[in-house]
């Protein structure tokens, strides 16, 4: 098999040719009452009543490797861009693609099949690929279920995108982990790899994939505009049984960029596009001696007076000096997956954490400078009332303590792909495989709680740290206009979540509308 690790160039006349293939790199619209769908670069897919934009950078990369290459490349996010279905189709139809590339999540693939059947009828010879975990986990049920030509599994699918489009342009061989269609059959090149050089990706053309889209509704970012960067593929543990995204990342193949390469793209970030905060999506930010090297080459580069710094981060990773360097270095918002204060979920969904760690981590990181986010998740199947409880009352201890300031509450979400989901098909606890349900509204997997049980306790964790403590923390906190304005999105965040897990049921009118 021949080394993949590395881009070649096209020659002079590949490149001619490749200016006539056009490729879009697409979501198409999905309108929905439940909200705006956050999809792209998503490891939990939820609607949102307030909409949040994530950067894709995976696709990202994928546009821009591709352009790089001399192919005509169009970045068509019909959700950023809240353009209606018809406008989306009607762009499409007038761009006239010989490929397009849909990232796509289990509870919105059954729309894809159908988006795939009209582009189809629309387009015609247009060649339509999927990427993303649920197609990675299981690749033969859309190969059967719609039209699409090609799936490409795995993380890498910037690389294979590029593979992919060659492959018809130029008959090159197709890379392992790609499924495809010859003769009426479906074949595969076997299971994906991981073993490409990050490095030899272009840096992201943000003019390209119009990052200006991102910059602004986004719940991170206290500072705007902001935009994403993605220093490394992607956990290096890579072992929780509920995160999707080991499905795409093995933590046996965790790779990263070079201190240098993620340095340098910090400085175009600055100078050229005038960026303020950078959330790193990493499935968690490096650590060891290549996060040593990052923040003195930030406080060497003088970049930490001009931009924040967010990122992934497991707790017990780190120690106080090195929380300290990461405050210098200029590092804000750090996201943590709690997930649950009850030993025995923690245990079971391997997150190789112990209860009393969790107040220790988020003490180090509040004392280095940072800014403490939490994740938490309802609706285990083994997790009693009471279990539920202590969750909120370790989340309601630690905001008393001014350990943590904001929080993001779900419920847990069993993806195809990953051990949890295979242990509920074992157990017997799916009470669906309709993949629209799969969408954090309603709780998929049997449990000792009720729906509204789970619901309430959602909004619960919500709630817990909303007490006048807290509050006047943040006002005492305000040191500029844009930890005012950071405070009035929050809020706007926190009440569309409260709507997002509410228990009241719709009047007719509002099922109406």
């Amino acid at each position: 098999m021949p080394d993949l690790r590395h881009i070649s160039q096209p020659t002079k006349e590949q490149r001619e040719k490749n200016k006539k293939f056009k490729i879009a790199i697409s979501y198409p619209p999905m309108p929905d009452e439940k909200g705006a769908p956050c999809l792209g670069q998503n490891r939990q897919f939820q609607w949102f009543k307030n909409p949040t934009y994530i950067y894709p950078m995976v696709p990202a990369y994928a546009a821009t490797l591709l352009r790089s290459q001399g192919y005509d490349v169009m970045w068509d996010d019909g959700i950023a861009e809240e353009l209606t279905q018809d406008e989306w189709l009607e762009r499409i139809k007038k761009f006239k693609p010989n490929l397009i590339i849909f990232e796509t999540k289990t509870p919105v693939v059954k729309r894809h099949w159908k988006v795939i059947d009209v582009v189809k009828e629309e387009v015609p010879g247009v060649k339509i690929a999927l990427c993303g975990d649920h197609v990675t986990a299981m690749p033969e049920e859309s190969m059967k279920n719609s039209q699409v030509d090609v799936i490409m599994t795995g993380g890498d699918y910037d690389f294979l995108a590029l593979n992919v489009a060659d492959s018809y342009n130029h008959k090159v061989q197709l890379e392992a982990g790609i499924w495809y269609r010859r003769g009426g059959e479906i074949k595969n090149t076997g299971h994906f790899l991981l073993n490409h050089d990050l490095d030899q990706l272009p840096m992201i053309d943000r003019d390209l994939t119009k990052w200006e889209l991102y910059a602004y509704k986004n719940g991170n970012y206290k500072r705007t505009p902001g935009t994403y960067t993605f220093a490394a593929r992607d956990c290096w543990w890579g072992k929780c049984t509920f995160c999707s995204w080991t499905t795409l990342y093995p933590g046996k193949d965790y790779r990263k960029h070079s201190v240098k390469r993620v340095l340098d793209e910090i400085g175009v970030l600055i100078e050229k596009y005038h960026i303020r905060e950078i959330m790193d999506d990493s499935g968690s930010f490096p650590i060891g001696s290549w996060l040593k090297e990052f923040c003195e080459g930030m406080i060497e580069r003088g970049y930490n007076k001009k931009i924040k710094i967010d990122c992934n981060m497991r707790l017990k990773a780190l120690n106080q000096d090195e929380y300290n360097l990461m405050g210098r270095a200029g590092f804000r918002f750090i996201l943590y997956g709690l997930e649950s204060a009850n030993q025995n979920t923690l245990d079971r969904i391997n997150k190789n954490l112990k209860v009393e760690e969790i107040e220790k981590g988020v003490k180090m990181a509040k004392k280095g400078g940072l800014e403490p986010h939490i994740t938490t998740m309802m609706g285990y199947p083994w997790e009693t009332l009471e279990d539920a409880k202590k969750t909120i009352a370790l989340s309601k201890k630690l905001f008393d303590k001014g350990y943590v300031d904001t929080l993001q509450a779900t419920i847990v979400i069993p993806y195809p792909g990953t051990p949890l989901f295979r242990e509920c098909q074992k157990n017997g606890w799916l009470t669906t495989e309709d993949w629209d349900r799969y969408d954090q509204r309603t709780a998929i997997m049997k449990s000792p709680l009720t729906e509204k049980d789970i619901k309430e306790l959602t909004q619960g964790l919500y709630k817990s740290f909303m007490t006048p403590k807290y509050i006047w923390r943040r006002i005492a906190g305000i040191r500029s206009w844009d930890d005012i304005k950071f405070l009035f999105r929050a809020a706007g965040k926190l009440f569309g979540h409260l709507a997002d897990f509410s228990t009241k049921k719709k009047t007719k009118t509002e099922e109406a509308c």
